[in-house]
């Protein structure tokens, strides 16, 4: 990659990691603290505010990736992290569940992620722009695993306000990359991808639909497991990085070579679809097996290993088979699910949660990733990349 590929690549993946941990930071720790603000006894509320962010990204991706294609992906990225801005200040002011719910929705309301994936397309060549989508997913893994390990202990020293308040520091530092870091955008034609050819497109609906669940079931989970970690496994809200810390690193170790093997190898698919397979056994080990300290850590390490995989590989996979005239419908159509199950898995998990018990939640969670194991098997392989190789004797260079 150019210099100007790499900076592209490094500052975007930045503004994604900046703006998704201070999504993510409440996730290890609203359960536990809900109950002490007004209307926080209602776990299909705590789901809802966990959730609602996903509701106005949902409804927005699109709408917000169609506007930078008129005004600019700047602009709008700068719009949407100001709103993030706002809504962390409702959030961290709020005195009840309904005003923290609010600031959740507002915070959502800066659904930048299609404009800033677009950015990325728009600063870097087709044999590189892969490597920069899995610089991008790969920043939204690490910071959801970075978001357990630290949330607890700034829950401890600042509390929810403080870790709300936070949550909007970040997002003005991502406004200081858009402005000052990120190279400037080159002028870009209006789309031509159609709606209808994107939901026509099998494979592409398929990572979409995959996208959907692989956010509900994240979401979901954190609707249950701080609070099991403090009643079941017996481990105060301070504590629970003694568990995140070492599941996220043993994660990492298995990730970084399945993701290596997938991309260099061309075992994309199978490693994909181990990964999946790996989301049902951990749903119905958490069901069956799920009481108790240790059996806890083991299965969140498990699916932190098979989040971390899909979180990376996914946007790789999806680049790579989108039409070259449609990425941006496509991309903002991958948003869009990826939203509607971070609301809906909030909302879901608390839900059944409350009215049949935290296992019927994990149930469910294991039939939608088996139907998602399903419909990717179905999936033919990505393409992948033909090396180009200079004759003996004459330079040239290898292109992967």
């Amino acid at each position: 990659m150019s210099p100007q590929e790499r900076r592209a690549g490094i500052s975007l993946a930045a503004i994604f990691a900046l703006r998704m941990l201070g999504l993510f930071l409440i996730l290890p720790v609203f359960a536990v603290h809900a109950p002490t603000v007004s209307g926080g006894s209602d776990l299909m509320m705590v789901g809802l505010a966990i959730g609602a962010y996903g509701l106005t990204q949902a409804f927005l991706q699109i709408p917000f990736g169609a506007a930078s294609d008129r005004f600019g992906r700047k602009p709008v990225i700068v719009f949407g992290l100001a709103l993030f801005v706002i809504g962390s200040a409702v959030a961290a002011l709020a005195d009840s569940i309904g005003w923290i719910i609010a600031g959740r929705v507002l915070q959502g309301a800066g659904a930048i992620s299609a404009a800033v994936t677009a950015l990325a397309a728009d600063l870097t060549r087709d044999q590189h722009r892969t490597k920069v989508m899995a610089m991008i997913g790969s920043s939204i893994g690490l910071v959801f695993a970075a978001s357990l390990v630290v949330a607890p202990l700034l829950y401890a020293a600042i509390g929810m306000a403080g870790i709300f308040w936070f949550t909007a520091a970040l997002a003005l530092a991502a406004i200081w990359v858009v402005v000052r870091v990120v190279p400037a955008a080159p002028p870009v034609p209006r789309a031509t991808g159609r709606f209808g050819e994107v939901l026509r497109d099998g494979q592409l609906m398929r990572l979409n639909f995959g996208v959907f669940v692989l956010h509900l079931i994240q979401t979901t989970m954190w609707v249950m497991v701080p609070a099991a970690l403090v009643a079941s496994g017996g481990l105060p809200v301070a504590e629970h990085w003694k568990v995140y810390l070492p599941a996220v690193l043993l994660s990492f170790i298995a990730m970084v070579p399945a993701v290596i093997l997938a991309e260099r190898r061309g075992w994309m698919k199978p490693i994909f679809l181990a990964a999946v397979g790996l989301l049902v056994i951990v749903q119905l080990g958490l069901m069956l097996f799920g009481d108790g300290l240790w059996p806890l850590a083991l299965w969140l390490t498990l699916f932190f290993v098979a989040f971390n995989i899909l979180e990376a590989t996914q946007p790789s996979w999806i680049s790579k088979i989108a039409p070259a005239h449609a990425k941006g419908t496509a991309l903002g159509v991958y948003n869009t699910l990826q939203s509607a199950g971070l609301f809906l898995g909030g909302l879901l998990g608390g839900w059944l949660a409350q009215r049949f018990g935290p296992g019927s939640a994990s149930l469910a969670c294991a039939v939608l990733a088996l139907l998602w194991l399903a419909a990717a098997a179905t999936m033919n392989p990505p393409p992948r990349r033909v090396q180009a190789v200079a004759p003996a004797g004459e330079p040239g260079t290898r292109r992967a």
